[in-house]
């Protein structure tokens, strides 16, 4: 189990009536029954399970006792890592792409928060294959994370034309494409030979 008071999102030192209020908060924004006939029903259904976990461990272990085992919390990073997690995902909410795939590449570690923040990255960037298989393997590394399948089904459920072959993928220099429709262009208005013959 994650870290309990993580999950209900709230502070280690937090009440009864504190644990309670989020409790209530987190259940009615993921209870499944709001998701009737939507791809996300099962996902919730798992964040509901996960949410009820630990708001029982919390009722049961008293909210002053913190001395829950946060060595098996696969979504909390120590030190340099949440750090450099943190600001990878201010650069790309502020645009700075170039900062935020730097900062990633320089990290030793490509565990799934890792590949959210690239597949995020490369989903702004408009490089949809790049996101498609850095959110799926987010989300095999870390299946039961809400976060990381709520953006994986955003991507899946845009226009399947983001699953471009790699020859229409947008990383193309627009230059290079440039020429060559000029040439086209050029060659159609000579008369179909190769341009030299104009």
């Amino acid at each position: 189990m994650r870290n309990p008071y993580e999950v209900l999102g709230i502070k280690e030192n937090a009440s009864k009536d504190e644990i309670k209020k989020a409790y209530r908060s987190m259940a009615k924004k993921y209870h499944p029954d709001q998701y009737d006939n939507n791809p996300l029903k099962d996902l919730a259904e798992s964040k509901m399970r996960e949410i009820n976990e630990a708001y029982d461990y919390l009722m049961k272990n008293g909210s002053n006792n913190n001395t829950y085992n946060t060595s098996n919390d696969t979504n909390t990073y120590s030190g340099e890592s949440s750090t450099m997690y943190q600001s990878v995902e201010n650069n790309i909410n502020s645009g700075n792409f170039r900062d935020a795939e730097s900062e990633l590449l320089r990290m030793g570690t490509r565990d799934a928060e890792w590949n959210y923040l690239m597949g995020i990255l490369n989903m702004r960037r408009g490089w949809y294959n790049d996101a498609y298989n850095n959110l799926s393997t987010a989300c095999r590394l870390d299946p039961n994370n809400f976060k990381y399948q709520s953006a994986f089904n955003r991507l899946s459920g845009m226009n399947s034309s983001y699953r471009q072959p790699y020859y229409g993928n947008q990383r193309r220099d627009p230059d290079i494409c440039n020429i060559c429709a000029t040439l086209y262009c050029l060659d159609c208005l000579c008369g179909g030979g190769d341009c030299g013959g104009c």
